[in-house]
């Protein structure tokens, strides 16, 4: 089930965010710190789900989530690394089954393309010494189980884009994942939708903001960083 973390002075919105490290760990708790904080500092009811760890599980549990939650209120959708890329998903799903899609969402440092393809993945490699691309690799095969990588539930940078809700990306210059980010906001923007895309120049540049940019781009009240 994961997690809810209700604020002591509701706003009556919802957020529902999915964590996620970039090698498709589905546990909440590394997010409660976040959650408890957003929670208190925007009034909306942060939901944390629990989802499995391979397709289609896993986005079968976040879209569950999603309409367990939905009488709550408007409902945003949040997610970093692989949650993000699981977020996007989720809105290519809702858009096909024609059902009632969330107010936004916030991608962060997002993983949108499973084919694991990008130059960015050995241009900026070096920058980060816990990245192993090896070990990405097959975490990815695990986790699709035998999809084809570019089916767009697994991989939303392929998706047919038209008909999302607006998209804030947040994402750092020297990030593994950067293209992801790049080439999903160039191809959303192609396709109608509102994207706010924002790239700080590393990591430590780009955390001390997420806060702020999840309440601003979902209309809660300005969280502080």
């Amino acid at each position: 089930m994961g997690a809810v973390v209700r604020p002591p002075d509701p706003s009556g919105k919802v957020v529902l965010y999915l964590h996620g490290d970039r090698y498709l760990s589905g546990s909440p708790e590394p997010a409660l710190d976040l959650a408890e904080r957003l929670a208190a500092q925007t009034g909306a009811t942060v939901v944390c789900p629990r989802y499995r760890a391979t397709f289609p599980e896993a986005i079968e549990d976040v879209s569950a989530a999603y309409e367990r939650h939905r009488p709550l209120g408007p409902v945003m959708v949040a997610g970093n690394r692989g949650g993000a890329g699981l977020a996007a998903a989720l809105l290519v799903r809702l858009r096909d089954e024609g059902a009632r899609q969330p107010a936004c969402a916030v991608l962060v440092s997002p993983m949108l393309d499973l084919t694991l393809q990008a130059p960015s993945l050995l241009l900026n490699a070096a920058a980060d010494p816990t990245f192993d691309l090896d070990e990405l690799r097959r975490r990815v095969t695990g986790y699709a189980a035998g999809t084809e990588l570019t089916d767009p539930l697994l991989s939303p940078l392929f998706a047919n884009l038209h008909g999302l809700p607006p998209i804030r990306l947040l994402a750092a210059g020297s990030d593994p994942l950067l293209d992801d980010s790049l080439a999903f906001a160039a191809r959303a923007a192609r396709s109608g939708v509102t994207v706010d895309l924002q790239v700080r120049p590393d990591a430590a540049a780009l955390r001390p903001g997420v806060l702020a940019a999840i309440a601003a781009f979902t209309g809660t009240p300005q969280a502080q960083a």
